[in-house]
């Protein structure tokens, strides 16, 4: 599929966020900040020795690590845009033979259509200019009942993100949680749970939206039959 003007502007801008922020450290930061709703997430995809792992929009490979650590015959691949953040994700990973990071954008055809068992997005798939055509590309890399683990902080009940995409000056996709069912299951993903995953609030501290309305976690199996055509490498 051949970007439009819109997309490759989008992209640039996508890109220049994430490089920007990793120039400010905060890579890290979202490690932290991410680091509850991802390690719910990456449990549901009951990654098993063997298997092949892809986080998309990996940041600076944290949960790459994660999957290449459970068993040296994992092959964990992460992708980022932000050629910064894989610079970051390439460093602290040097210890991890059977980890790789991939400078790219998402969707992506150089990957082997049906090649992964267990896909983990955070916070990714709402920049995406083309969402459907996003997720037909996650079922087309998943093997058949592979699992993908999409979060999102930007959704329709969490009132407080609504101003993000004025701040970044970047385009987002508003769903609800009903929304973000319904894109998967529109694509032929079988939708195996969708919960919010809310942090813990310490003693004295406020609560904001991550104490009240949490992460939107939806989990999603690709399925047994022939992947759309429309997908496919």
């Amino acid at each position: 599929m051949s970007g439009t003007m819109s997309e490759k502007k989008q992209l640039e801008r996508v890109r220049e966020v994430f490089d920007a922020w990793a120039d400010a450290g905060r890579a890290e930061g979202m490690e932290e900040g991410h680091a509850i709703a991802a390690r719910e997430a990456f449990g549901r995809l009951e990654l098993e020795p063997g298997q092949h792992y892809l986080d998309i929009g990996c940041g600076n490979g944290y949960s790459v690590r994660w999957a290449a650590e459970r068993a040296e015959s994992i092959q964990a691949y992460g992708l980022d845009v932000s050629a910064k953040m894989i610079a970051r994700a390439r460093a602290q990973s040097e210890h991890l033979p059977n980890a790789r990071f991939i400078h790219a954008p998402f969707p992506i055809r150089e990957l082997k259509a049906r090649s992964f068992d267990a896909i983990l997005s955070m916070e990714v798939f709402y920049y995406l200019e083309n969402l459907e055509w996003g997720l037909l590309s996650a079922a087309r890399l998943l093997k058949p009942g592979g699992r993908f683990a999409c979060v999102v902080d930007y959704y329709e009940e969490n009132v407080a993100s609504h101003g993000w995409p004025k701040d970044l000056s970047v385009k987002m996709t508003l769903l609800s949680a009903e929304g973000w069912r319904a894109a998967m299951t529109d694509v032929g993903f079988e939708v195996l749970e969708q919960t919010r995953i809310k942090a813990p609030l310490s003693a004295n501290e406020e609560p904001s939206w991550k104490h009240t309305e949490g992460s939107l976690l939806t989990v999603v199996s690709a399925p047994w039959r022939e992947t759309p055509k429309s997908a496919r490498a």
